[in-house]
């Protein structure tokens, strides 16, 4: 019912108007989202930066439908990148596959995120691709993989309740790509996935491991203070420095463990979504996982 209902609002024009015309709802918005423009995202990471962060940008947006939308997103990516060096801050970009139109051709997709990949490369600057929901996990990787192999400043997202990942993170690893590790946001069937948080977190960890190990340089990205420290612990035990791995974290959620984290020496990256998508993306976000609201809500009233 409530997964129904999100969605409902996420699609419902009368509803995004009234929404992205509210004043509560735009600053509630303003607490997780950096903004509209690129300017507004730009704005954003600089004020990180001056906090020792760095950043990812991500210009929100997915599963669309019409190649001219992806072709408009390919274009707001090379504005970003283009921004990022002109700024010159510590960013670099996230993207997703679906707002590029996998979903319409693999190939289209493929040459929509190359002009970007190959811009952030003249600028010696790195490109991240994410991960979404597991019907189209495969194609992600593949896009991933040939990408990496033409041009090298490609990353990946692996999540780590799927049942696939350990699997997935080993063959990336023989190619030395850099891998950023989560939990997982996506709602996915219970034959690919662990559904006790316990099952999650313990594979999370395995991951993690096998990750700081390889002597290459990932990302970990969590909120939860029990991954925070098993990571913390490993690299005391196994002698990791500091600037051999990065937390990521969301922009706007758990800033108190941030800072912490900034203060304890680690390197933190943000992730930094902005964009005039960003009513459809905290319902979708909602809708794919209720307990992403619980998640969101409670985030809203910390530090």
């Amino acid at each position: 019912m409530l997964k129904s209902l999100l969605l409902h609002m996420s699609e419902s024009p009368r509803l995004q108007r009234f929404a992205t015309n509210a004043s509560f709802s735009r600053k509630t918005a303003r607490r997780f989202v950096a903004g509209e423009t690129t300017s507004e995202g730009i704005q954003a990471v600089k004020d990180l930066n001056a906090r020792k962060f760095s950043a990812t940008l991500d210009n929100l947006g997915e599963s669309v439908n019409t190649t001219e939308k992806a072709t408009e997103a390919s274009d707001e990516y090379l504005r970003a990148v283009d921004a990022i060096h002109e700024s010159k801050v510590d960013c670099n970009v996230s993207l997703k596959l679906t707002q590029f139109g996998l979903v319409l051709d693999e190939d289209f997709c493929r040459q929509n995120v190359e002009r970007v990949v190959q811009r952030a490369k003249q600028y010696n600057n790195f490109v991240r691709i994410d991960m979404e929901g597991s019907n189209v996990t495969d194609a992600t990787i593949r896009v991933f993989r040939n990408l990496f192999d033409q041009y090298g400043n490609v990353g990946i997202v692996f999540q780590a309740y799927l049942f696939r990942t350990q699997k997935d993170i080993e063959e990336t690893l023989q190619q030395k790509a850099r891998i950023r590790l989560c939990k997982g946001a996506y709602k996915e069937p219970p034959d690919i996935s662990f559904k006790n948080k316990s099952d999650t977190d313990s594979n999370y960890v395995k991951l993690m491991k096998i990750l700081l190990k390889s002597g290459i340089y990932h990302g970990i990205a969590t909120h939860d203070p029990n991954m925070i420290n098993a990571t913390k612990q490993f690299v005391t035990q196994e002698k990791i420095g500091h600037d051999e791995f990065e937390f990521q974290m969301l922009y706007g959620i758990r800033r108190d463990l941030q800072e912490q984290l900034i203060r304890d020496g680690y390197r933190v990256r943000i992730y930094v979504p902005y964009g005039a998508e960003w009513y459809s993306y905290l319902m979708r976000r909602m809708a794919e996982r209720p307990a992403n609201l619980m998640f969101v809500a409670r985030n809203f009233f910390r530090g």
